[in-house]
């Protein structure tokens, strides 16, 4: 019995990201070498089979595998997902354009939980997918962690985050899929270049960016790039030496009204 035949999306996907980068037949033919009239050809399904080469050409220009440009319709993707694919995050890479997390195991093959020290992370940003630097951090054994997950701990800077103190230590769970982060969850954040870790409350936007927002209202909310993003830590728990301060009667206050108004608003939606 023969098998179901496999559509191949290769030519639409060629004509909508030439399209959605706003570049003419003769421009990007000229870009790859190719001649107008053979790429008119290949975008309109005309070529069959077009050369190993082609396929590797045009994967290294709009950085996209190979097999999402034959078996994925890109048109059919949301806005989102296709910045995604752009910046490097394609589920079918076996290459470097894809996020690769490096860990290290113990003598029974079961991850450890590496602490980032503040005096390493200009190293890390640098060695974060090199297995012999991650091998190198301070390990440490925590607790009833989850089984399933990548935790790091990474210490906490200035006082953004308060009533997170400054100098407590975070332990967070590797988010692979950034999709799947909820409006406002608290993450580390380890952004590109000459920037920094950041711990923040993390909200991916519908145009692929990044917002990044403080529990101290002090410091105003700002917007990365998902491009200038390395990986996505979520908060999981912290560790302090720092005592925690009594509340205020006025806090107290607050809280309690706070409360009422969320108990009242539940009651109007009963």
């Amino acid at each position: 019995m023969a098998g179901k035949t496999q559509k191949i999306f290769f030519a639409s996907n060629i004509k909508f990201l030439r399209e959605r980068r706003k570049l003419s037949q003769e421009t990007l033919a000229s870009a790859l070498g190719l001649t107008r009239a053979k790429l008119a050809a290949i975008e309109a399904g005309n070529t069959k089979s077009p050369q190993p080469e082609d396929y590797l050409n045009f994967s290294d220009f709009f950085k996209i595998s190979i097999d999402t440009l034959l078996k994925i319709d890109l048109s059919k993707l949301g806005e989102l997902k296709l910045r995604e694919l752009e910046t490097g995050n394609d589920v079918y890479i076996r290459g470097g354009n894809l996020r690769v997390l490096a860990i290290s195991v113990d003598k029974s093959n079961n991850e450890n939980v590496e602490y980032v020290p503040v005096k390493a992370k200009a190293g890390y940003m640098a060695g974060y997918n090199d297995p012999e630097f991650i091998a190198g951090l301070p390990k440490f054994s925590i607790p009833n962690l989850p089984t399933q997950g990548t935790f790091r701990i990474f210490p906490s800077v200035g006082d953004s985050m308060l009533p997170v103190p400054e100098g407590a230590d975070i332990v967070a769970q590797y988010i692979a899929d950034w999709t799947d982060l909820k409006p406002d969850t608290p993450c580390i954040v380890i952004l590109k270049g000459q920037q920094d870790f950041v711990f923040k409350l993390t909200t991916l936007n519908e145009d692929g960016t990044i917002r990044l927002k403080s529990l101290n209202p002090v410091y105003e909310p700002y917007t990365v790039e998902a491009a200038d993003v390395m990986e996505i830590w979520r908060f999981y728990a912290y560790t302090s030496r720092e005592f925690p301060e009594a509340r205020s009667e006025m806090e107290t206050v607050l809280a309690a009204i706070k409360s009422l108004e969320q108990r009242l608003g539940q009651m109007e939606k009963d």
